[in-house]
This record gives structure tokens, sequence and C-alpha cells, in this order.
């Protein structure tokens, strides 16, 4: 690259992934490296582009990986190499977040940049701890403080004891009994109420509730660890009326979806607002060679029967079609398809299957279709390189005519930051090629600590190999697995 590049200073917000502004996806998209830190929440790399380069830049206490310095150098360095870079921070860039050095660096080298805002954590964090910032007749003004070097003279106490408004310090978990203790000593009532709030708008979020007198007794009870938020003032009474986000039947668990991008969105969406945080794990990308159905094209209408194993396999077949402008009138095949899902992204194709599987497996659709198919039938099967041969080994017994076709294979995904997937509870396994690839990126060790639900009896078999214990599905189906989800937390 020749070109001089360009940075966009992007915050990502607190951690909730969809605090995340369009615009910030906007840009993320059009970077071709990125530059993240430890709060930034691992959902938002979903939004990078195949081919970006991803760099981690997290601090934590006592353990930097670079420096400010270093990064600034970074950021720079990458820009004059041509890169469009992406500096993603928590929260907002300017708040805090050490940004506006981060801008001053690139203006000194004459880098164009721009800044994308985030929803800043003092806010969002406390809205989802129940804690509204401000509120008539009880608080008129907020203030935040960075607290990590609330040893030194930074903060006047003195000053903030007195000021009729709600108190936040970002960073001070360390510093909490310094900053009670000084606040009393200014004049503070020590009955004044005092929380603090861990991981905020994540799985992780914890809360401890008292006063300034009693609070770090609280933390220690709640085992409150950083990185916390302290807010001091009265409007911390509404914190159980207002308490909407701790009361979703799934708060606190993280939750891990490990198929295909493509085909994550809807699922995510439904746990996400069950109040999970999602974690996704792409331990597969679905790689079309649909391209093989050329030597088909001709022989389509001759079918009595098209056989559809998967969602994967209606949407490559029909999209293959449509590419070749093919009338898809000249079809007069019945459809045979495994599972409701496929049946739905058929119909969704203007077609209605003519036998749906009543089980989620091969053996299921040969059962409903033995009795119907004859021996003299030509029978076409699209599917999958890795899926099973029993159904066309099945139908070849009967006497049957059987042509395959390989119109995709799953091969193994790309993981942006495995740390993500420490922190997940459960699992959820919607084929064998994601157990096998999941074990293949994590080990079975990993894999079988956490709970497990498998959506059918043919990913069950490949847990199997490993010992683990799991929960399959009643059906095939999203929604299935959200019930499956739900009766693990009752």
């Amino acid at each position: 690259m020749k070109n001089k590049g360009k940075a966009y200073i992007i915050g990502a917000g607190p951690g909730e992934e969809e605090l995340i502004t369009l615009k910030a996806i906007r840009r993320i998209k059009e970077c071709t490296v990125v530059l993240y830190d430890r709060l930034v929440g691992q959902g938002i790399l979903k939004y990078l582009n195949e081919t970006c380069e991803v760099y981690y830049c997290g601090k934590e206490p006592g353990c930097h990986y670079k420096t400010q310095d270093e990064i600034n150098e970074m950021i720079v360095k990458l820009a004059k190499e041509g890169h469009i870079v992406g500096r993603i921070k928590g929260g907002d860039p300017y708040i805090f977040g050490r940004g506006g050095e981060e801008a001053l660096s690139l203006l000194k080298e004459n880098i164009e940049f721009e800044v994308v805002p985030g929803v800043t954590s003092p806010v969002a964090v406390l809205n989802y701890a129940g804690i509204p910032v401000t509120h008539r007749k009880v608080a008129r003004s907020f203030h935040v403080f960075t607290a990590k070097t609330a040893n030194d003279d930074d903060i006047n106490f003195e000053a903030a004891a007195k000021i009729d408004g709600t108190l936040i310090f970002l960073m001070g978990y360390r510093q909490l009994d310094n900053i009670t203790k000084k606040l009393v000593e200014n004049g503070m009532n020590s009955n004044t109420p005092c929380a603090v709030v861990m991981r905020g708008t994540t799985s992780l979020q914890k809360k401890a509730v008292g006063t300034l007198v009693d609070i770090k007794s609280k933390c220690e009870e709640a085992k409150i660890t950083s990185p916390c938020i302290i807010v001091v003032g009265d409007v911390i009474n509404f914190n159980e009326k207002l308490d909407w986000y701790e009361k979703k039947p799934l708060f606190g668990k993280n939750i891990c979806i490990t198929r295909a991008k493509n085909q994550s969105e809807a699922m995510r969406k439904k746990l996400i607002d069950l109040g999970a945080e999602v974690t996704e794990v792409h331990s597969i990308e679905i790689k079309s060679t649909a391209s093989n159905l050329d030597k088909y094209l001709d022989k389509v209408s001759e079918y009595e029967y098209i056989i559809l194993t998967s969602v994967n396999a209606v949407n490559i077949l029909f999209d293959y079609l449509i590419s070749k402008d093919y009338d898809v009138r000249k079809i007069k095949s019945k459809f045979a398809v495994i599972g409701n899902a496929t049946a739905k992204a058929l119909k969704n194709r203007g077609i209605v299957p003519e036998i749906i599987s009543r089980k989620h497996t091969g053996e299921s659709l040969f059962e409903d279709i033995k009795g119907i198919i004859k021996k003299e039938h030509k029978i076409f099967i699209p599917r999958s390189k890795n899926s099973r041969k029993y159904i066309k080994e099945e139908l070849l017994t009967l006497g049957c005519k059987v042509d395959e076709c390989f119109i995709y294979e799953t091969i193994e995904g790309t993981v942006h930051d495995k740390k993500a997937f420490s922190n997940v509870d459960t699992i959820i396994f919607t084929s064998p090629s994601t157990v096998k690839n999941m074990i293949a990126i994590f080990g079975e060790m990993a894999i079988c600590e956490k709970k497990i639900i498998a959506i059918g009896p043919i990913t069950g078999q490949e847990l199997d190999k490993i010992n683990a214990e799991y929960s399959t599905c009643s059906e095939c189906s999203e929604d299935a697995i959200i019930r499956e989800c739900l009766i693990d937390e009752k």
C-alpha cells in the first residue's frame, strides 16, 4: 500500500453489543485493520470484513500489552502504510478514553482521521443497573471523575462532597475506601447511598448497594472485582424499582452460538432480548460449490423428487438457479425436506414441500418417504460435501436412481478473540460440523466444562464421542433451542 490511509477513532459503547452506533458499524466495515481494547464487546468484531487485520491492545491493571505511546505509533504507522485504521475503544473515545491523544498523534503526522462517538458507560451501565443518573427533585446534575489516581490531588473532594448531584467514579474500585473516606471527611453524610456496578451491560454484571460506610463490605459479599463504576447519590434508591435488566429470564448467562455468521442473527436477537449475552464463535463457514450444479441444470425437470436436508442447501440451490436465469416453473419435482427450518426456507422460495420429516434426521425422512418412493423414480439430492450418505444409500437399496451434487461444504471458521469463550456458560451446537470445529479450536476439555445444547440426535452423536453431557432439543428449530435455554434456568 502506497497511498496514505486514514483512521477512525471509534467508541464501541459499554459492552452490550447492540449499544454500538450505526455509524460505528459502517466505519468498522470499511477498515482494513483494527486495534481494539479489552472492554470492547466481542460481538463488535463480527462487523469486520473478512480480510481485516486485528490487533488486541488491551490494558489491564498491572498488565499493559501496549503502552499508549506504542498504540499511537502503531495507528500512525498503519495509516502511513495506506490502511484504513479502526481504533475501537470501549465507551466513548473522548471520555477518559485517551482518544484525544491518539487524534493529536494523527494530526501531527497530517493523517486524516474521524471520531465516532460511543454510548458512554457512566450513563449506560447505571441504566442497566436500574439507577438513573438524574431524576427530577432528586438529582439535577451528574459529575463524572476518573478515580484511577484518587490518592493524588486530581479530585477536589471538598467540592465533590458539596455538589448537589450524582457522583460517578470510573476505574476506581481499588480506590473505593479512599473515595468514600474522603467524601465523608469533607462533609458528606456517611449514610449517603453508594453503589458499585461491575461489568455493566454484560452477563458478568453484578451490583452492590449500600452507603458510604458499608459499601466496601457489601462489595466483598457480592465478590465484586474490576472493572467497576462507583456511584454516589440518592438516585441509587430507585435501583430496585427500575431494575429491568437483571429481571430478564436469561440475565447473567453467556450463551455461545457456533453456527455460520449468516445464520446467527435471528437466534442472537432472541437470546439478547431474553437478557443473555451472546458470544458468537463462527466455528463453520459455508463454502459454496454451486457451480457443480452446471451439469444438472438440463436435468432438474426430470426428477420426481428433490431432497433438501438443510437451510443452506435450499438457499444455495435457488440462489444458483436465479443467477443462471433458470425458470423455476420448469421444476415439476416434489420436494422432501428434513426439519421445519428447511421447510420454512423452501416456503420462502414459494414452494411447499411434499414431505417434512417428523424428526431432524435422515432416518426419519427415509421412514416418511420409503412407502411413497417407487423403484423407477429419479431423485436429486443437492447437499453438503460433509453430510451423511445415509439417505442416498437407503434409496439405492430401493432401486431408485439417485443423483447427488455437492453444492457446498462446511469449513472451519475464523475466530478473532478466543479469550471471549472463557466467559461462556452454555454452548449451542446445531450440526456435527460445529462440534468438530469447536473441539479443534478450543479442545475437548474446554467444551465439556460448559452446559451444552444439541439441536438433534445426529449432533448429539458427535458429542457422545467426547463423552460430553448435553440436552437435546425436542425439534429442530430456533424456538426449540430457546425453550431449552429457558428450561435450563428454571
